[in-house]
């Protein structure tokens, strides 16, 4: 294949589908997606593209969904979930392992079966965090501890594989996509989409650390909406 080849996960929607448009135009897209009719669709919109299907919780599925993948130049860990918001009492224990399951197991399970195909392709693996992984907000206990804990992994993972793969961590501000507006409607507040980042502003961010040379890395960076 004469493309470098991408696995994005969580492309069937909001900052992974942009991040999938962007890359499509230089790489063979991995449309990473819990079913096959999602990923199905954006594939079909992309130049070079085929579905990869997955839950991402379920590590057999997993395993089982990347033989086969002997290289890898890019993987972009954009799925996540946030499941709760509100005081820290009101979380349940099934709600904590839910999104710990989700946002930190699933990207480390994923990232240590491909290491040998990033290694191959000296890659650059991507983890979509948010600013809730450097600094903890009221009412978001759950989801900002899974941010925080994925903040660790990236930067541990960087430090086993610098000189062998890139890892870079991003942290976008509150992005305009159906999981914010579902937020502020939560919260009883007005949903403006120029309010906020837009996903496409992020996948341009996700480029900027893709196009890099291999003798640089973008290691850490936080967006915010202008």
């Amino acid at each position: 294949m004469s493309r470098p080849v991408a696995l994005v996960t969580g492309a069937s929607r909001g900052i992974g589908r942009a991040i999938a448009r962007e890359l499509g135009s230089t790489h063979h897209l991995l449309v990473g997606a819990r079913t096959a009719g999602a990923a199905r669709e954006v594939a079909d919109s992309l130049p070079s593209a085929e579905p990869f299907v997955a839950d991402l919780t379920d590590e057999a599925a997993v395993a089982a969904a990347v033989a086969g993948i002997d290289r890898l130049d890019v993987l972009v860990h954009s799925a996540g979930m946030l499941s709760h918001w509100g005081p820290f009492e009101t979380a349940t224990t099934d709600q904590w392992r839910a999104v710990l399951e989700l946002n930190v197991i699933a990207p480390a399970t994923l990232t240590r079966l491909l290491l040998p195909a990033l290694r191959a392709a000296h890659g650059l693996v991507v983890f979509l965090n948010s600013g809730a992984g450097l600094t903890g907000n009221r009412g978001f206990s759950v989801y900002a501890a899974s941010k925080f804990a994925l903040t660790g992994l990236a930067q541990s993972l960087r430090e086993d594989e610098r000189g062998a793969v890139r890892v870079t961590s991003l942290h976008p501000g509150r992005v305009a996509t159906d999981m914010q507006l579902e937020l502020r409607t939560a919260e009883g507040r007005e949903f403006t989409p120029e309010d906020y980042l837009a996903a496409d502003d992020v996948a341009r961010t996700v480029r900027l650390a893709v196009d890099l040379p291999p003798s640089a890395s973008v290691e850490m960076l936080r967006i915010n909406h202008s």
